[in-house]
């Protein structure tokens, strides 16, 4: 499917698909790339992943970059084809390919050539013959109609300006009965206008997350049923390890009291379905 965009909307997408190609080069989430805390693995066990998890998967898979842990709650079954939105290098893929076993299909998307390669590379090196990753943007998706039974997704969606048009595709792409169970950042008020315009806030998670209430309001209004909030926790801790040092002089300049800030910043887990057909 094609997709429109406004000049901002692409810049955004231009911002945000640099600064992921620079962390697929570097392996992770460091301070080359703004970012400098927890290794990866530290950061997804924080967010909700076993140690198992952390190192069923091929190395360099785990970048660190997730805010939840989707797949706890998708109740993958043996067969069935899951999409995940905004794959990175891999991690949610690998995890999903193993719920779905031998007979299921997985299928990532991304934007960002570093990232399509490693996860590529990840694929083939570990031997995942049942995963396969996509380039394109996950509000106009290369996949069928109603060809999904499961869409995850991780601290991605809020990155895109039109969180409408992800979850329109979301409900084309799942079969009737289909499930999305998916983490991502919001807001419980408005961010300050010193960090909402910050180019780092902005591809770092903070700046693109929309307020609580409009987030579920759009999911809603795609068609998607039996929306459910599975946790909503305070990403507070987890962001100012995320904020670059030049953001966090910018904002103590201002004035604004960081703490404060990045506890109004949320992790949801959120869990949906399509209708079943009549």
């Amino acid at each position: 499917m094609s997709s429109t965009q406004t000049p901002r909307a692409e810049e955004v997408r231009e911002l945000v698909r640099g600064r992921y190609a620079e962390i697929a080069r570097e392996g992770g989430v460091s301070p080359s790339t703004g970012c400098c805390g927890p290794q990866p693995a530290q950061i997804a066990e924080r967010i909700g992943y076993s140690t198992a998890d952390t190192t069923a998967v091929p190395e360099g898979a785990n970048l660190g970059l997730g805010c939840g842990a989707p797949l706890t709650a998708a109740a993958l079954q043996p067969g069935e084809t899951v999409l995940d939105l905004g794959s990175g290098a891999g991690f949610d893929a690998f995890l999903a390919a193993r719920g779905v076993g031998p007979e299921g299909h997985v299928i990532g998307v991304d934007m960002t050539d570093e990232m399509l390669a490693k996860a590529r590379a990840n694929a083939r090196q570990a031997g995942f013959s049942t995963v396969e990753f996509r380039k394109g943007y996950i509000e106009a998706l290369p996949v069928e109609d109603a060809s999904v039974d499961v869409v995850i997704s991780n601290c991605v969606i809020n990155l895109v300006p039109d969180k409408a048009a992800v979850y329109r595709e979301v409900a084309r792409v799942l079969r009737p009965g289909g499930r999305m169970v998916i983490s991502d950042v919001v807001l419980n008020e408005p961010l300050p206008a010193a960090v909402a315009s910050d180019v780092a806030a902005l591809t770092g998670c903070i700046a693109g997350a929309a307020l609580r209430g409009e987030y579920l309001g759009t999911i809603a209004a795609a068609g998607l049923a039996d929306i459910e909030v599975l946790s909503d926790r305070g990403f507070g801790a987890v962001v100012l390890t995320m904020v670059p040092e030049p953001l966090l002089r910018k904002a103590e300049a201002a004035a604004i009291d960081v703490q404060r800030v990045a506890e109004t910043v949320r992790s949801l887990t959120i869990r949906a379905r399509t209708p079943q057909r009549a």
